[in-house]
């Protein structure tokens, strides 16, 4: 029963440091994973891993099957959810290649499903949205590698699959520090299932407030120069991952999101 789930892509699913055991592909009440999930380990620690696009990355972001996913991963006893994504900067000191480990994030989605709790009236509290234990083991781990990082930081959800305009990009620019299509709902379901959830944000370009046209290339190629880093990270943090005294599941219980009816 592995406890710690990687959400990522197929740069971050490497077969040399990643041993595969065994393969699950389990049905939820809310239709399958995006894949096949995983399950092997990485420096001795098992581990599930999932593609969150699918292997052959056919789910665009608005329809990824984010409930399945993450309930699919809480049913195979995961508790720890390490996402690693590429985003945008919105701030000009978090450059290319840096890697950011956000602690907040703004949602300007509009079609995607939100929450487990469709029918229950349930009031979820989130003012701190990502696991702090979780983001100090990969914050130190990253100080010990010498990387260029920053703990901390807003990431602004947007729908996509198109990149922002300009006036778009210079009004999250005000509110944000990084940008993305992924993070919502994944970190909410998260903590709806009493899960802990951080995020690996690879910095692929600056944003188009930067005056300089965002390209699936550009993110592609800063992504592929910056994924061995990210490699070594999740390989030397993984193992410190314990027994935390987080308030993640704390937090789900007073919310009354943890019920009868979850994994």
């Amino acid at each position: 029963m592995p406890k710690i789930a990687i959400i990522g892509g197929t740069g971050v699913y490497n077969p040399d440091s990643f041993k595969t055991i065994k393969t699950v592909f389990p049905d939820t009440p809310y239709g399958k994973p995006s894949g096949e999930i995983m399950i092997g380990k990485i420096s001795g620690v098992e581990v599930a891993f999932i593609f969150r696009h699918g292997q052959s990355h056919h789910y665009p972001p608005s329809t990824v099957p984010y409930r399945a996913n993450m309930w699919a991963l809480k049913k195979l006893g995961c508790e720890y959810v390490i996402s690693a994504c590429a985003v945008g900067s919105l701030q000009m000191g978090l450059a290319p290649g840096d890697l950011v480990i956000p602690d907040q994030f703004i949602d300007f989605t509009k079609y995607r499903e939100y929450s487990y709790f469709d029918k229950e009236i349930v009031h979820i509290s989130m003012p701190d949205p990502f696991c702090g234990y979780l983001n100090k083991i990969f914050n130190d781990t990253a100080r010990e590698m010498k990387i260029r990082h920053h703990l901390g930081g807003t990431y602004i959800c947007i729908e996509g699959p198109r990149f922002s305009t300009r006036a778009e990009s210079r009004m999250f620019k005000q509110y944000g520090d990084i940008i993305g299509m992924t993070l919502v709902p994944e970190c909410q379901l998260a903590r709806e299932l009493g899960m802990c959830y951080c995020s690996l944000a690879m910095v692929t370009d600056y944003d188009v407030w930067h005056e300089e046209d965002v390209s699936t290339d550009m993110v592609r190629k800063t992504m592929k120069e910056s994924i061995s880093r990210v490699l070594k990270l999740l390989e030397l943090g993984i193992p410190k991952i314990k027994t935390s005294d987080c308030k993640c599941i704390e937090a789900a219980e007073i919310s009354g999101a943890l019920s009868a009816k979850l994994p």
